[in-house]
């Protein structure tokens, strides 16, 4: 196991989506309180270039752009964290339920995960986004409920083979009760399983976030990257556009490529298929 450790710690793509994703959570943690301006201000001269005040200039509406970007960057993050936390712990409590007790429970939760994977997610979260405006919140944990099937499925298929393993029968046959069993073998076991997951489900909410931002369907007044690069778009023919539209679209970017390349390395790594000989 330690020279296994060794082997995907000097995985190239690991290190590069580790750096991005912890470099881009710390500016979106500790960024809020470094900012120079209130991203609500709009006491500022509209779409004035950057300075000594302004990093990345000010706006249409006279809010400073960097500080916009940094709360930006915060709610986006958030919101894919959200989703993809309550996404995982779904599919991993689907997928284990099944694969430990089988027969119609097993029937019903897989039956169910192929008529959620048939719907097109990001149609749903349109239609509820445009008629309801409900709190992104609810929209995170509403995406959460339409991305469990995937990892329910790889988690269950797992499992089935760790169940008949002889160190679970014999903790069976010794009286372990089945919440012993999970907590202490399933669950541990198939940790690896949970960080690919988790890392493919807050890429697709962190681009699902910011397509739902870009089209409008969110408060005005929340800041999300998605929201920045609608807005800038207007503007392209001004001398101020490369400071609000290029910053937004490349945290949005190193996002989205930093929990990729995190997938990409933990699935290569914990899939026997994929390993490299």
């Amino acid at each position: 196991m330690p020279s296994e450790f060794n082997r995907i710690r000097r995985d190239p793509w690991l290190t590069v989506g580790l750096l991005l994703l912890l470099l881009l959570a710390g500016l979106s943690l500790l960024g809020p309180l470094l900012t120079p301006h209130d991203p609500h201000d709009m006491s500022f001269m509209p779409l004035s270039t950057p300075s000594a005040q302004h990093w990345l200039g000010v706006n249409d509406g006279g809010m400073d752009i960097y500080s916009e970007l940094v709360h930006s960057l915060r709610n986006t993050l958030w919101f894919g964290l959200l989703a993809g936390v309550c996404g995982l712990l779904l599919g991993a409590t689907g997928g284990l339920a099944a694969a430990w007790y089988g027969g119609w429970l097993d029937q019903l939760l897989m039956r169910l995960a192929d008529i959620i994977l048939a719907l097109p997610a990001i149609l749903v979260l349109i239609l509820l986004a445009a008629f309801f405006r409900p709190d992104p919140a609810w929209l995170a944990l509403t995406l959460a409920a339409l991305a469990w099937p995937n990892s329910a499925k790889v988690i269950r298929a797992q499992a089935l083979g760790l169940k008949n393993q002889l160190h679970l029968q014999a903790a069976r046959r010794m009286g372990a009760s089945v919440g012993y069993l999970l907590r202490r073998h399933l669950l541990p076991e198939l940790f690896p399983l949970y960080l690919v997951a988790l890392a493919a489900k807050i890429r697709m909410a962190v681009f699902m976030e910011a397509t739902l931002a870009f089209l409008g369907l969110f408060d005005p007044a929340r800041k999300s990257l998605g929201m920045m690069i609608s807005y800038a778009l207007k503007y392209y023919y001004l001398e101020i556009w490369p400071y609000w539209l290029l910053p937004p679209i490349i945290c949005l970017t190193l996002l989205i490529m930093g929990a990729t390349f995190l997938a990409v390395s933990l699935e290569k790594f914990f899939d026997p298929r994929l390993r490299e000989l």
